[in-house]
């Protein structure tokens, strides 16, 4: 764990995809309201913390790697708010990609009690002038980037074209290509080193239903994704049974999960792939970087909202499952 961390410091990693705003109205909820049969929150507190693609990009810089985020912002007071949690966080971001053509997405969950009662999303990202200004930034991006995340949360941002066009110039330049995928918006990802799909992304992806009563074909799946996309390497999430490694189109194992404490999944996807990409980006294998991202992965669930986890969190996770070490 500590050789990924070590080397991770230095790297240069683009995320591209939805950018949004988490905002958490914390409160409490002890009566119902006379109008309808609904709880009333008295709230407490505003917390408002970076999400999508905006949550990778911390990921990676919390493991010591130079990022820059790619992605459309409102011109508005949820842009201003999201663009100075990027600069607190030292994740560049390109003033060009401001505009008026979109409003930026904010994800607003009600929280009583640390539960959720409900979450109210606004924003919209698709805009013609937006792509135009990703796509003229590309050339100068991607000559010095080591890795790139596509990370899609189907609000827009990806196009395939655009997608086409980061691989190809991703590859050119020599750069780890990771997707995110979201099978709502049915992209393909031809050709990219890896694919991080939960295991209903996944049944989706592959055009297969989980039968009741029946295990599911994971070989299967991990051969009809690996048809349409042709992955390098294949990873799904399979929430408390771990993760399923393929390698080119093949299962190699599962890896057994290391959560501990699960209190919200929040942001995990965004954890996992950030973990894995950047552990292969530095030169190690699957196995070595599912490792890693298991267990970034079982520090975030055990933490609130769209959360991350340090190298310090990671390094003792680490130490306290060795063999022979208890757990707290």
């Amino acid at each position: 764990m500590q050789s990924i961390l070590d080397r991770a410091v230095g790297i240069r990693a683009v995320v591209l995809g939805d950018l949004f705003l988490d905002h958490y109205v914390m409160g409490d909820a002890n009566q119902l309201s006379v109008e309808a049969p609904v709880p009333v929150v008295n709230v407490r507190e505003d917390i408002w913390l970076l999400g999508g693609a905006a949550n990778v990009a911390l990921n990676l810089k919390t493991f010591g790697s130079l990022v820059e985020v790619i992605g459309p912002l409102g011109m508005d007071a949820a842009g201003d708010r999201l663009q100075n949690l990027l600069v607190d966080n030292k994740i560049l971001f390109d003033m060009r990609l401001r505009t008026n053509d979109v409003q930026t997405i904010v994800k607003t969950r009600i929280m009583a009690k640390r539960q959720q009662l409900c979450r109210v999303d606004r924003g919209n990202m698709t805009s013609k002038t937006s792509f135009d200004r990703i796509t003229e930034s590309f050339n100068d991006i991607f000559q010095n980037t080591d890795l790139l995340i596509l990370s899609d949360h189907a609000k827009g941002t990806l196009t395939q074209q655009l997608v086409d066009s980061a691989i190809d110039l991703a590859h050119k330049n020599n750069c780890f290509v990771a997707a995110d995928p979201n099978p709502q918006h049915n992209l393909r990802y031809a050709g990219v080193d890896l694919i991080t799909p939960s295991a209903n992304e996944a049944l989706e992806m592959a055009e297969m239903e989980r039968e009741k009563g029946r295990s599911v074909d994971w070989q299967g799946v991990c051969k009809k994704i690996y048809q349409s996309h042709a992955p390098k390497y294949l990873v799904i999430t399979l929430s408390d049974q771990g993760m399923l490694l393929c390698k080119d189109g093949q299962v190699l194992r599962q890896v057994p999960t290391s959560v501990r404490e699960v209190f919200d999944i929040s942001g995990a996807g965004d954890t996992v792939i950030s973990a894995i990409s950047i552990s292969l980006a530095v030169g190690k294998d699957l196995e070595e970087a599912a490792r890693f991202a298991n267990t970034a992965a079982g520090i975030v669930v055990g933490k609130f909202g769209t959360a991350v986890a340090t190298p310090a969190e990671i390094i003792n996770a680490a130490q306290e499952t060795k063999p022979g070490r208890s757990r707290r």
